[in-house]
């Protein structure tokens, strides 16, 4: 191919994550294929108080690459506090790290 097009080709980014970010812990569960399902997060509130949230609806889940980085984004919504809360859950699995996104 001239110019090499179609050479050495590399999955497209998405830039970088936009919002506020913050570190989670998450329980999840691995289905037999493979796929992640987030079950339970943890979070440090503004006053330094561990909360919990079980109620997790995930309506999508996408695989992309932030500044390179893989990683598997989960648009969910949460019920904290008698809120429901629209937030983008962001795994790195090279990491083994979650953060929690805020748009």
């Amino acid at each position: 191919m001239a110019f090499g097009i179609g050479t050495g080709s590399v999955r497209a980014d998405a830039g970088s994550v936009r919002g506020t970010q913050q570190k989670i812990a998450c329980e999840c569960w691995f289905t037999s294929t493979g796929k992640i399902m987030p079950l339970m997060l943890k979070l440090e509130d503004e006053n330094g108080e561990i909360q919990t949230i079980r109620d997790i609806t995930v309506h999508a889940q996408e695989k992309k690459r932030y500044a390179g980085i893989p990683s598997i984004e989960y648009d969910c919504t949460l019920a904290f506090h008698g809120r429901r809360v629209r937030v983008f859950l962001i795994y790195y699995p090279s990491e083994s790290r979650w953060v929690m996104n805020f748009r």
